[in-house]
């Protein structure tokens, strides 16, 4: 082999075992994930669908609000908030859900399984019917085992003349710490954090609401929640 030819062996060589280590110190961001692609979603690991109110708005408040009795409701928002329950049996257009019109601040719920924290890493996922009015949106928020609070990036809104069902996967946001007695985002964003033990899940929206009529607030009616059941 000529001089030429084996620098250029050499050379290759070198290239090829450089991408290898390269290779070998990639690592996905989240292993476990990545190890659930190809399997099938977790199953459905509660749902709400809201007591109709016969057609009068009551203040939300479980069990009086809530047809899932496994269930528990923790409204947020700073002292005073109050959010309401409305709609109507078998009506699609208005069906019973929460709503926030007369939230003078930031307003939000959670719900909380009585029998098992949620494990809602991996291919877990959150399935909503909203209306919206105005600029709001409501807000993806988690309460951990550890006792700490998160609100997501992904902005959850239906149209002011229909429900729209969205789904959307926990692992694809942005988390930001959250103050749950004020819903007030705190600090940077956070990026991904441990969903392997969830204590609490809902939404949050972190604007005034107007009243009745177009203006601003947020209806949120079917909420499903579809993830792994881990033991406190």
């Amino acid at each position: 082999m000529s001089k030429f030819a084996l620098t250029i062996a050499l050379a290759a060589a070198a290239l090829v075992s450089g991408a290898a280590a390269v290779h070998a110190q990639t690592k996905p961001a989240n292993p476990a994930f990545v190890e659930e692609r190809g399997l099938k979603r977790p199953a459905l690991l509660f749902r709400e669908q809201w007591k109709s109110p016969t057609g009068k708005e009551v203040e939300l408040t479980a069990p009086n609000s809530m047809v899932n009795p496994d269930l528990e409701l923790h409204v947020l928002g700073p002292p005073g908030t109050i959010l309401k329950g409305s709609g109507h049996d078998g009506d699609p257009n208005d069906p019973p859900h929460v709503f926030s019109g007369e939230c003078k601040g930031p307003c939000g719920f959670t719900l909380r399984s009585k029998k098992s924290a949620a494990d809602l890493s991996g291919l877990a996922l959150i399935r909503v019917e909203t209306k919206t009015s105005g600029f709001h949106h409501v807000y993806p928020v988690v309460k951990l085992a550890s006792g700490e609070w998160y609100i997501g990036d992904k902005p959850q809104g239906g149209s002011l003349r229909a429900y729209i069902t969205t789904e959307f996967d926990l692992y694809d946001i942005t988390w930001t710490t959250l103050d749950p007695a004020n819903l007030l985002t705190k600090g940077n964003p956070v990026g991904k954090i441990d969903l392997s033990k969830v204590e609490e899940v809902g939404f949050a929206d972190l604007m005034p609401s107007s009243g009745h009529g177009p203006g601003g607030w947020f209806d949120v009616a079917n909420f499903e929640v579809f993830g792994k059941p881990v033991a406190r």
